[in-house]
């Protein structure tokens, strides 16, 4: 049946440029019809911007071209219009001095071309870390109607019989090699295991824990997070989600009405259940910051704290992502929750209707991948955030990836001025360091790297390693890949090169961790504290133009988001002046 604008309750956004017959609209349709779209296409029907973050150096998001196919097959079939749409896709294992860097650069260049162009909704096209936060602020920010498809994780890796989880296989066999444990030939052996197929870290790292983000706050369709990347049913999950988007935005269903204070409740629930990466609380709140939500690190601390983790995944538990979506997945997680009284059974997803609908009859498979409560990683899972002395806007830090022997201590910092002094220092046999040491690393934080790389879970000395210790207390103000593991305090706020109290610790000084009381506490009176910070001074100079001089000038802390303090809020997707 013709498709005719009557069926639509409103005047579409795209219209504005398309739709009549003044200069400016021939001026529009008209260089579009250069790619061969026959007149009924601007009929009035929804122009859809399947924004893709497709790059041949983003490797997890290769395959991304071909997904969006069937997303655009969706999109016909649904009476769209779909239009594909290249944006800045900032890759986790190319881009220096790291992504986090370029993740506020690419949530504005992603939500300027989602308002300064023709589209009435946006299919956000993700998958590598940084892509997921990235567009979901975009979208936020601009309140069209949208919707998440990730490109999903890549197949188990396996080496010598033994799973190969991308990323913590890559710390576990470096401190092998510096342990003598295993030699660099047989490193070199086991990379060639580490990704063997196309998609995402196949551990719940950062890629995972924020596809699940994006389907615990209802902005994807139910189950889509765990589906391998190269299964078919993963391009099933791209053609629903190309329909869907059309029908959103018939509805005028829009971020801002999924995107609510309960839905990022539940998604901090989902974070502490599945022992999501820590990465995820800066992601989160830079996204609710956003779309106008309150929310902080007492949030997450509040409703993480007593939430088991019941995914056995690593880098806290055994299995990969594989296993993870045949046992059932992500919506196995969120009934749990539910039945347990921990999620908002009525918070709205890109679906139309609750979460609890979504899962309610969600089956789990596999017991031993999704645990029973009796039998959870831990019973206290989510993010505990640390304050004290040293930490007075917190820290943060995964208990699930802890080891339960240091949850309490009290050591003698040794402390690396930045990551080079670090690197310059950690394999000196001299170097005064024991397992009973804590490891503190400065100037890593938004303003210190800049851009707050994943250097935080700093390997081990290999004296300590050879004495067959494989963790110790480490403090920074960096943040750590979702893929590492160990008693990590991270996020440590306000940072070392914005003046915060990390920045004057002292090789020497005594720092007290009491993860139960929440307590991160350096044992040095409050005179002694001030007179250190009012002698501070920053130990790197701050760049004088360029991206990197705005992203210093511009970036919040990480207790905040470390977001762009002048992009906070919901700006919407006004049409502008045609001036042709």
């Amino acid at each position: 049946m013709a498709f005719t604008p009557a069926k639509w309750p409103r005047k579409l956004r795209s219209q504005e440029w398309y739709g009549g017959n003044s200069r400016d609209t021939i001026y529009h349709r008209g260089w579009l019809k250069n790619q061969g779209y026959p007149n009924d296409l601007f009929d009035g029907r929804p122009v859809i911007g399947i924004m893709n973050t497709w790059s041949e150096l983003t490797p997890c998001n290769g395959h991304l071209n071909e997904l969006a196919q069937k997303v655009k097959a969706g999109i016909w079939e649904a009476g769209g219009f779909p239009v594909e749409v290249p944006v800045f896709s900032a890759s986790e294992n190319t881009f220096r001095p790291t992504a986090m860097m370029y993740r506020n650069l690419a949530a504005m260049a992603v939500e300027e071309a989602m308002r300064g162009q023709p589209i009435d909704g946006a299919v956000l096209m993700v998958g590598c870390d940084k892509t997921t936060p990235s567009l979901l602020m975009a979208a936020a920010s601009t309140n069209l109607p949208s919707i998440v498809v990730t490109g999903g994780p890549m197949l188990n890796g396996w080496f010598r019989n033994e799973r190969v989880g991308s990323g913590t296989h890559l710390w576990k066999f470096s401190e092998a090699v510096k342990a003598g444990e295993m030699t660099q030939d047989e490193f070199l052996e086991a990379e060639q295991a580490m990704s063997r197929s196309t998609g995402t870290c196949n551990t719940m790292g950062t890629a995972s824990t924020m596809a699940s983000m994006a389907e615990a706050l209802g902005m994807a369709l139910s189950g889509n997070a765990a589906i391998p990347a190269v299964d078919s049913r993963r391009r099933v999950m791209a053609q629903l989600t190309g329909r869907r988007i059309v029908q959103m935005v018939k509805d005028d269903l829009k971020p801002s009405d999924i995107m609510t204070k309960q839905a990022f409740e539940n998604a901090i629930r989902t974070n502490g259940a599945i022992g999501g990466s820590t990465n995820a609380v800066i992601h989160m709140l830079a996204m609710a910051g956003r779309v106008g939500i309150d929310l902080t690190l007492d949030d997450w601390d509040r409703c993480g704290r007593d939430v088991a983790t019941i995914v056995n995944l690593m880098p806290s538990g055994k299995y990969l992502m594989e296993e993870f979506f045949y046992a059932g997945g992500l919506p196995v997680v969120l009934k749990h929750l539910g039945e347990a009284g921990k999620l908002h059974k009525d918070a709205l997803t890109v679906s139309g209707t609750t979460v609890w609908d979504e899962v309610k009859d969600a089956k789990n498979w596999n017991e031993d991948v999704i645990l029973p409560l009796e039998k959870a990683l831990t019973q206290q899972g989510g993010i505990a955030v640390l304050r004290g002395n040293l930490a007075p806007n917190g820290a943060v830090l995964k208990p699930s990836a802890a080891s339960p022997a240091l949850m309490k201590h009290r050591g003698r910092a040794v402390v690396f001025e930045d990551i080079d002094d670090y690197k310059a220092r950690i394999n000196d046999d001299a170097l005064d360091i024991d397992e009973t040491c804590v490891m503190v690393l400065k100037n890593c934080g938004p303003k210190g790297y800049p851009g707050m790389a994943e250097v935080g879970n700093m390997g081990l000395p290999p004296k300590v390693l050879k004495k067959g210790i494989t963790d110790m207390i480490r403090i920074s103000d960096a943040r750590m890949s979702g893929t590492a593991y160990g008693t990590v305090i991270l996020h440590t706020s306000p940072e070392a090169a914005a003046g915060g109290p990390l920045a004057v610790v002292k090789n020497g000084d005594i720092i007290e961790v009491d993860v139960e009381a929440r307590r991160l506490h350096l044992e040095i009176s409050e005179a002694e504290l001030n007179d250190r910070l009012s002698a501070w001074k920053p130990l790197h100079e701050r760049p004088q133009s360029g991206y990197a001089k705005l992203f210093q000038d511009s970036v919040e802390g990480a207790d905040t988001g470390a977001d762009f303090d002048f992009l906070k809020g919901c700006r919407g997707a006004p049409v502008g002046r045609d001036s042709h």
